[in-house]
């Protein structure tokens, strides 16, 4: 199977065999469109900007990287070596908790990193190394190993899923929806919402959804 063929860029070669010495290293390039998205988005990503940012043509990224979506496995795999995985401590909600905030965090650095979570997950070497902290952490847990993979994939889209709805929403848009959802309550029109409005406690300081939700789901994925 020749390079061109081959579907995943970490089975091939970083550096062709024969032609010239490399000039350049996939991390280089990955760096650059990285800074690339990070600033100006992931629209701003093609193959183009990117050789102009490192000084060079776009033909000679070629020698790299096949194609642009290469380079967004690429970026994607290099975010998921931003990871701090410490030693699992026997409590797995916990443990798993602490990478899907960790995992937010890398996601609100990098806004555009959700939508290529949800839309075409990646694994690379960086993040085999994150399923295998992950498979660690469920070591002693009666889940069958397809339901660890499930929770898994449902940590990373679960968490791009908050990080885009928290992206895309200000404070004046909540306001404006939480006053139609008063004045709907008022109506009488739907008395189910009113009802829930009613019976919500008003708390100052309410937990964080995202570290209420997100326990509840791998539980229930695991059993």
């Amino acid at each position: 199977m020749t390079a061109q063929q081959e579907p995943v860029i970490w089975l091939r070669p970083e550096q062709a065999a024969v032609g010239r010495p490399a000039e350049r290293s996939r991390a280089e390039i990955t760096k650059a469109a990285l800074a690339l998205a990070d600033q100006e988005g992931l629209e701003a990503v093609s193959m183009r900007r990117v050789a102009a940012a490192l000084g060079t043509g776009a033909a000679s990224l070629y020698r790299y990287v096949a194609t642009r979506d290469d380079l967004l496995d690429l970026m994607v795999d290099s975010t998921a070596g931003e990871y701090d995985l410490p030693a699992p401590t026997g409590e797995w909600q916990a443990d798993l908790l602490g990478i899907a905030q960790q995992a937010r965090q890398i996601m609100r650095r990098h806004p555009w990193l959700p939508a290529l979570v949800i839309t075409r997950p990646t694994l690379g070497p960086r993040g085999v190394d994150l399923l295998e902290h992950v498979l660690d952490v469920l070591a002693d847990h009666p889940a069958a190993p397809a339901a660890k993979l499930e929770a898994f994939a449902l940590l990373n889209a679960l968490t791009a899923l908050f990080v885009q709805n928290e992206l895309a929403t200000t404070e004046p848009n909540s306001r404006r929806q939480a006053a139609y959802l008063t004045h709907v309550a008022a109506t009488g029109s739907h008395p189910r919402i009113a009802a829930l409005l009613a019976a919500a406690p008003a708390n100052p300081s309410p937990p964080d959804p995202f570290d209420v939700v997100l326990p509840r789901a791998l539980a229930g994925v695991l059993g």
